[in-house]
């Protein structure tokens, strides 16, 4: 058998840790998820965001602006995302998202131009 399997019981350890520790904190994650999705879905330079299930917020922008265009003006700003396209971005909240941190995306969010 290959492949870095052999150490799954860390991997394991973490999973049990999550579910028996963070399940109920989730709530908190999908909600802040929620409220930067309804953010974006109010500004003119994202054409479509992806229906928001959990703590991942997807969304595609309108040509011809790019990932790479957007994430320069969210990190000038302090704000990371990743690209998750050519001209699709991802947002993920996490344990260390915070509510202030959320409220400082959605204002950074709000300001952003093109």
């Amino acid at each position: 058998m290959g492949g870095g399997m052999r150490q799954a019981g860390y991997l394991a350890a973490a999973g049990i840790f999550a579910l028996e520790n963070n399940v109920e904190r989730l709530r908190d994650d999908n909600r802040r998820a929620r409220v930067l999705g309804e953010t974006l879905r109010q500004q003119n330079w994202v054409s479509e965001v992806r229906p928001v299930q959990s703590n991942i917020v997807i969304f595609d922008l309108v040509p011809p602006l790019t990932a790479a265009d957007l994430l320069k003006k969210l990190e000038e700003k302090g704000v990371m995302a990743t690209a998750f396209g050519p001209a699709t971005v991802r947002f993920v909240t996490h344990l260390d998202f915070t509510e202030e941190m959320m409220e400082r995306v959605v204002e950074v969010i709000e300001t952003i131009r093109f």
